[in-house]
This record gives structure tokens, C-alpha cells and sequence, in this order.
């Protein structure tokens, strides 16, 4: 199957995209991973990638579609893939298209996974990270410490990330109602879009994705 994941942030894409590549068998292409695999392997395009970003700008939508077309074109990518992160705004969308179909191939679905904005402020904004090992991760309301304010794990300190304050996660909310959102209707008009409530716990969001995809 070839499946686009789409939703805001906190909606949980990374940890679903996982799973249900694995139910799937099916890699998982992450935008981030992406970027970090060419940057590390310091191939061209990721030397223009960083170039962008240690110039604080934008890495221009040809640079990520030309990482996101030499991934999947990929042997273990042939036979499908779940794209998280890609395509970004329907400008990337057209471009998917476009390979896609210059390949003989099509996408099976595009999952939304639908989350009131109140609850990804909560999600995120309630982070707490361990200043000793950025792996031990806590929240205010879902899974909080034995001791306010300390690691079980290490002893450590628990902070907010500077990136998880309200007002950061409001501001990449709109960043998604305006960039990222659009790419809804767009393969909404194709008939593939398919929304899946992703409120409770990662298990149950993975089956309800299972189902819509089974049907």
C-alpha cells in the first residue's frame, strides 16, 4: 500500500506512522528522517538542505520532493510506503502526483488523524524533558513523575522545552491550518482521504486506522 499520514502536530503521526508500517510492512519515510539521513551522508542534496537551514530559512519545496522521490524509489520502497511529513503543502502534493504517475503508481489513501486543537496544546505544552537524557519523557496530565519536577529514571531535572510553550504551539498550528491543512481538501477531491479519530490510547488509534484501511 502507498499511504500519506497527515494531522497536526501532536496528533501522534510519529508513533502511528510506526505502527502501522510494521502492521503493513511497509517502510516508513519521515520528512525529518529525510533531511537527517542526507545531511549525515552529506550528499548533495543534503548539503543544500543544511545550507537553507543554517541560513535559518526554509528548505525550498525541490530540495524535499528530490529526497522524497530518490527514497522512494528505493527497492524496499517499490512495493509501498507511508509517508509522514511529506508532502507538506499541495504544491508538494502535485509533485507526489506527478511521480507517481510517471511510475505507474497511485496512492491507496491519505489518513487524517483529527485532533481538537485544545488537546495538542494540552498534548504538547504539558511536556516535560529530563535535562539528562532527552529519552525520559514526562507529562503534566498523562504520565507524570513520582516527584514534581524530577526524573524517576535518573534524579534528573524535568524542563519545557522552549518549543513546547503555548504560544509556540499555537504559532505552528496556524503554520499547519496554512500550509499543511489545504492539502486535506485537495485529496479529499480525489476521493483518498480517510479521517481517523486519534484521541485515546496509540493502540486504539492504530486499529481504527487498520480498519478504514481494510475496507
Amino acid at each position: 500500500m502507498r499511504i500519506v499520514l497527515v494531522g497536526p502536530p501532536g496528533a501522534g503521526k510519529g508513533t502511528q506512522a510506526a505502527f502501522l508500517a510494521k502492521n503493513l510492512s511497509i517502510p516508513h519515510i519521515s520528512t525529518g528522517d529525510l533531511f537527517r539521513a542526507n545531511i549525515s551522508q552529506g550528499t548533495a542534496l543534503g548539503k543544500q538542505a543544511k545550507a537553507f537551514m543554517d541560513a535559518g530559512d526554509l528548505v525550498p519545496d525541490e530540495v524535499t520532493i528530490a529526497m522524497a522521490k530518490d527514497r522512494m524509489e528505493q527497492p524496499d520502497a517499490l512495493n509501498g510506503f507511508l509517508l509522514d511529513g511529506f508532502p507538506r503543502n499541495v504544491s508538494q502534493a502535485e509533485a507526489l502526483d506527478t511521480m507517481l504517475t510517471a511510475a505507474g503508481m497511485k496512492l491507496d489513501a491519505v489518513l487524517d488523524l483529527e485532533v481538537e486543537e485544545d488537546e495538542v496544546v494540552k498534548r504538547i505544552a504539558g511536556r516535560r524533558i529530563c535535562r539528562n537524557d532527552s529519552a525520559h519523557v514526562f507529562h503534566v496530565a498523562y504520565a507524570q513523575p513520582k516527584t514534581e519536577g524530577v526524573c524517576d529514571k535518573c534524579g534528573g531535572e524535568l524542563y519545557q522545552r522552549g518549543d513546547d510553550s503555548e504560544a509556540t504551539v499555537r504559532n505552528r498550528l496556524e503554520v499547519y491550518h496554512t500550509q499543511t491543512e489545504p492539502i486535506i481538501d485537495y485529496y479529499k477531491g480525489q476521493g483518498l482521504l480517510v479521517t481517523i479519530p486519534a484521541l485515546g490510547e496509540v493502540a486504539d488509534v492504530t486499529k481504527r486506522a487498520m480498519d478504514a484501511l481494510n475496507k
